[in-house]
């Protein structure tokens, strides 16, 4: 049953950095192709030692695209760390994927009376749902998806925090949005995904649920 399109990909070279938009990607088992593989490891100054420093640890970290950008931002906040690349196990919090689907979304924006960017969540693919699209991310919690070639299965509801609050060209917070997400939304918005075939996306692939 098809879902709606795939109409953004983002991948991020460097965590908690910027992302950068494609047209196409390679999905591999751990993850896009190039996606987190790199991480600003804190090496004194922070709480976090021996552990990434996060967007959540610095609202400004999202607005740097080059990893010497994002290292000179926790600098001026007194914490050193050090660039560490891996790209077997990449940075990412939970599963290797994650998705979100314009409809979620639409709630959220009339409540804060703009729309809200899907950037703010940091996904790798943005969906556009078809007509009558009306799953829910805990419905959809243990199914299998289509998107391109690729096969995966969704692991869980993505459990948002401060980060989605970020402006995405660094004026003002706007602590209403996560304020709705936890009030109307039980803190979700978005899917995790485990990939259970690697293949290529491209946009304007089907997203699709699979029946067994």
């Amino acid at each position: 049953m098809e879902l709606g399109t795939l109409a953004a990909i983002r991948r991020y070279p460097v965590k908690s950095l910027r992302g950068e938009a494609l047209e196409d990607v390679a999905v591999l088992p751990q993850g896009l192709l190039g996606d987190r593989v790199r991480g600003m490891i804190v090496r004194d100054g922070h709480a976090r030692a021996g552990k990434p420093y996060r967007g959540k640890d610095n609202d400004r970290l999202h607005l740097s695209r080059e990893a010497a950008d994002g290292i000179e931002r926790a600098h001026e906040r007194g914490v050193e760390v050090e660039l560490q690349e891996r790209d077997e196990e990449p940075f990412v919090d939970d599963a290797p994927v994650s998705i979100i689907v314009d409809k979620w979304l639409r709630g959220l924006s009339a409540y804060v009376g703009y729309d809200v960017e899907f950037e703010r969540f940091r996904p790798n693919f943005f969906v556009a749902a078809r007509d009558g699209f009306s799953l829910t991310e805990e419905a959809m919690t243990g199914r299998e998806v289509a998107l391109g070639e690729v096969l995966l299965r969704v692991r869980y509801p993505i459990e948002r925090c401060v980060v989605t609050t970020y402006d995405q060209h660094g004026g003002e917070s706007d602590p209403e949005i996560l304020s709705y997400v936890v009030r109307e939304r039980s803190a979700w918005m978005g899917i995790y995904c485990d990939v259970l075939r690697a293949g290529i996306v491209r946009i304007g692939d089907s997203f699709s649920l699979v029946e067994r």
